[in-house]
């Protein structure tokens, strides 16, 4: 039982480091695009009334932003990528099944992240300082991460690879499941999102959405990678985009 644990555990642990590894160039693009944008945020005054016209808009709006947001970063975007790059421009019934899964599967999410934000405005306030950063940074990956979001994205996408079966579902309940599919997913996360974090939580938080919804194209890619790995659709050392493109 030990030596059966010990290899499963080696192999989760794998999968993980493959997701990164394969990942590690596109990553550094977007937390280096995403650094940049904190530094101009900061030090030049017409990129800061650009970005706070950004979240008045998304004040003004509210949930109707957060929800087209999240909807045009992780549903509509990549699947118009895979269009263009995977199928030469010539849309597909399977693009419409895709769109029909991952339209509401992302307004949802979009809606938890936000509300997210939200509490942790309030539990810590609105200012940053390296205290309050830290905090809740701590709170998105150790607490929201792993318990919520992470469990929930695997779940959903490995139904739709299954074919909605609800054996599925049962099975994501279980540690086997966990340890296997959740641990090597949430180390990819934590690669990708540990710094991203760190720049979304350290500008005001009418922004954090907003800025995330730009980062949420990336992720959907990273995630349909780990999900696809894990239903043996692809090689593990795909690039991410190209398991959006296999076949269903």
């Amino acid at each position: 039982m030990v030596i059966s644990a010990s290899k499963t555990n080696r192999t989760s642990l794998a999968i993980g480091w493959e997701a990164a590894k394969a990942n590690a160039v596109p990553a550094f693009i977007l937390q280096g695009a995403m650094l940049a944008l904190l530094i101009a945020y900061y030090l030049s005054p017409a990129c800061a009334d650009l970005l706070n016209r950004l979240a008045h808009y998304k004040e003004q709006h509210g949930l109707v932003f957060v929800v087209v947001a999240a909807i045009l970063a992780g549903a509509i975007v990549p699947e118009l990528f895979v269009i263009i790059f995977f199928q030469r421009g010539c849309p597909g019934a399977r693009n419409l099944r895709n769109l029909l899964f991952t339209i509401p599967t992302w307004g949802i999410d979009g809606i938890l992240v936000d509300l997210m934000y939200r509490l942790n405005a309030l539990w810590f306030g609105d200012v940053v300082t390296v205290s309050v950063v830290i905090a809740k940074i701590l709170v998105d990956q150790l607490g929201y991460n792993p318990f919520l979001a992470a469990p929930l994205e695997v779940l959903v996408y490995e139904w739709k690879n299954e074919g909605f079966s609800w054996k599925s579902v049962r099975r994501a309940l279980t540690w086997d499941h966990y340890r296997d599919k959740i641990v090597p997913t949430l180390l990819a996360t934590w690669a990708v999102w540990g710094p991203l974090m760190a720049i979304i939580y350290s500008l005001p938080y009418p922004l954090q959405f907003p800025l995330f919804s730009i980062a949420l194209t990336f992720w959907v890619l990273l995630l349909t990678y780990m999900t696809n790995r894990f239903a043996g659709k692809i090689e593990a050392d795909a690039p991410p985009a190209l398991s959006v493109a296999t076949r269903n």
